[in-house]
Order: structure tokens, then C-alpha cells, then sequence
């Protein structure tokens, strides 16, 4: 794969995650009432309509500071200008490298549109066992955790090649 295709796949990966996400936010927006719940599987998975206002899993959250919004979206500019650097410079040989990047700009990028268009993130999926719940997220959450995971995996597991000019013994 060359660079040119590499990088065209990974605006395509970002571009399907930000499709994915402001849809699926559409959907619950119109179609599910803040707080509401629907249960999907019993005791385990709800769509839950929210809005958060803070960071992920809600941090900062509760803060009335008058910079939480605006630090929140600088942090996500400046992540974004990170990570399409280190996609621009990444070797096509490294796939799941680019993969998880790009999964991360994508949800980046759904959760930063929500955040400049009106202050908040809308999440709707919930995960829990009893009473025992995971913070409630969305799509875009999910692709920044999966691309992460994705980059986590190739450091521990990513066999490197004997170092340049080096010879065999």
C-alpha cells in the first residue's frame, strides 16, 4: 500500500466514524427523550438519552467554569493536530497504527462537533450489571477506545525487525 492510499484509507476510516456518530446522535436526539430508557438486553444494555457537558465519563461535568467548554475543545484541536500528524508521518506498513489512529481522530472529531455546535455531547449508550453502571457514552467514545486499544496492542505486540545496519550473528 502506498502512503497516498494509506492516508486515503484512514480519512475514509475517520470520515465513516464521524458519518456513524452524528447519525446515531441524530437518531437518539429525535427519537428518545433526554433522560428516557429503552431496554435492549435486560440487566446489561439500555439507550439512554443524555447530554454531557463535561469531558469523557462526564469529568468536569459539574463544573460552572466559564473555560470548560472552550479547554475542551482546545484539547480535542490540539489531539487532532497530534494525531493527524502522526497519520501523515505513519509507515503504511504499520496498519493497525493507522487504524487506530484514525479511529481516534474520527471519534474526536463527533464529539468535537457536538461540543463547538452546543457545549455538550449527546451519549446514549449504557452498559451495566445490576446496579453496577458504566458511564453512558456514544459511538465516537467507542472508536477513541477502540483506536486506542488498537495502538496499545500494536506497542506491546508489534515484532520489530532486527535495527538498521546491523548484522546477523
Amino acid at each position: 500500500m502506498t502512503k497516498n492510499s494509506a492516508r486515503s484509507l484512514h480519512l475514509l476510516i475517520a470520515l465513516v466514524v464521524v458519518v456513524l456518530d452524528r447519525w446515531t446522535k441524530h437518531i437518539v436526539a429525535q427519537r428518545i427523550p433526554l433522560y428516557r430508557h429503552i431496554q435492549i438486553i435486560p440487566g446489561f444494555f439500555s439507550l439512554t438519552h443524555t447530554e454531557n457537558t463535561g469531558a469523557a465519563f462526564s469529568l468536569f461535568a459539574d463544573s460552572t467554569g466559564p473555560w470548560k467548554t472552550g479547554l475542551l475543545i482546545a484539547f480535542s484541536v490540539a489531539a487532532l493536530i497530534l494525531i493527524s500528524i502522526l497519520l501523515w508521518k505513519n509507515n503504511p506498513a504499520h496498519v493497525v497504527t493507522g487504524v487506530g489512529l484514525s479511529l481516534i481522530m474520527g471519534g474526536a472529531l463527533g464529539n468535537l462537533w457536538d461540543r463547538v455546535v452546543s457545549g455538550r455531547v449527546i451519549d446514549f449508550l449504557l452498559v451495566y450489571v445490576k446496579r453496577y453502571q458504566w458511564p453512558v457514552f456514544n459511538l465516537a467514545d467507542s472508536a477513541i477506545v477502540v483506536g486506542a486499544g488498537l495502538l496499545v496492542l500494536e506497542i506491546l505486540f508489534h515484532k520489530s525487525g532486527a535495527p538498521e545496519g546491523s548484522q546477523p550473528e
